[in-house]
């Protein structure tokens, strides 16, 4: 029987506009609801810009949000993981290395820090996923531990920032170019896969009763985490291969429409 549903946001919840369909969520989440299954939202996103983007609409939603390194449910953070500070300097001095012209996004709890000499055009992109940003003139100036650090690289390089960082750093921190132009850097086996496991854990729920969505390549842990996992039909080759089953894309409502289909079957 299912009793967990967990999706990625951004290619596969959402729509290309960054938006989903608020009625047919309301439908199938009240039909959830009424039969005790959690929904849960797992995304590279800042929790506090996914409890914006479903605003009214999600009390009960289980956030695993900023690249799964945090937990939060109806405004309460219930877990977070951490980067050692100094390793996330470490990190941050590699991606400068590589290009000191990339945009560099350091995430610290509820706020998520920029280099202040950031362009306009940047800084927006930056707002679509972080509800938080605070501008800084060097990251040298945050002295606390690091939930994760994400790099958006306009000029798509994300495969070649990978291997340039795994160059020093492989095996003391977990690394995924998600797409073409991101890359997420977290703690050590630090990501959405056993972060939901965790989650798994916490309620009580098993491999058998979980259902799970995704489109990226950081998605592919996704997929082993649940019975019932699904790419969607415009979701990377990797992420296809590791599902179980395809559904349909992202602008057809696939993740809603399938999470209805095995509710009328439960």
């Amino acid at each position: 029987m299912l009793k967990l549903v967990v999706t990625d946001l951004d290619g596969t919840f959402l729509n290309n506009k960054g938006l989903f369909d608020i009625d047919l969520f309301n439908q199938v989440y009240d039909e959830m609801q009424k039969k005790d299954v959690a929904f849960v939202a797992c995304t590279g996103k800042q929790c506090e810009r996914v409890e914006k983007l479903f605003g009214e609409h999600g009390k009960g939603v289980w956030i695993l949000g900023d690249s799964a390194t945090r937990i939060k449910k109806d405004g309460e953070v219930v877990k977070e993981f951490t980067i050692e500070h100094d390793l996330a300097q470490q990190a941050i001095d590699e991606i400068q290395r590589f290009d000191p012209e990339v945009t560099i996004i350091a995430c610290i709890r509820d706020t998520a820090y920029v280099l202040s000499t950031i362009k306009d055009e940047l800084f927006n992109v930056v707002k679509g996923s972080y509800e938080k940003v605070v501008k800084i003139n060097s990251f040298k100036q945050i002295d606390s531990d690091f939930n994760k650090i994400t790099v958006f690289d306009i000029k798509s390089r994300s495969s070649a920032l990978r291997k340039h960082v795994e160059n020093t750093l492989l095996g003391q921190i977990y690394i995924v170019d998600s797409e073409p132009k991101w890359v997420d850097i977290t703690a050590l086996h630090t990501h959405k896969g056993e972060t939901v496991k965790k989650l798994q854990n916490m309620l009580g729920v098993t491999f058998e009763e979980t259902m799970s969505f995704g489109d990226g390549e950081n998605d592919v842990e996704l997929m082993s985490i649940a019975k019932y996992s699904f790419a969607v039909s415009n979701a990377c080759e990797n992420t296809k291969k590791a599902a179980s089953f395809i559904t349909k894309s992202n602008e057809e409502n696939g993740v809603l429409l399938t999470i209805q289909k095995l509710l009328d079957l439960q």
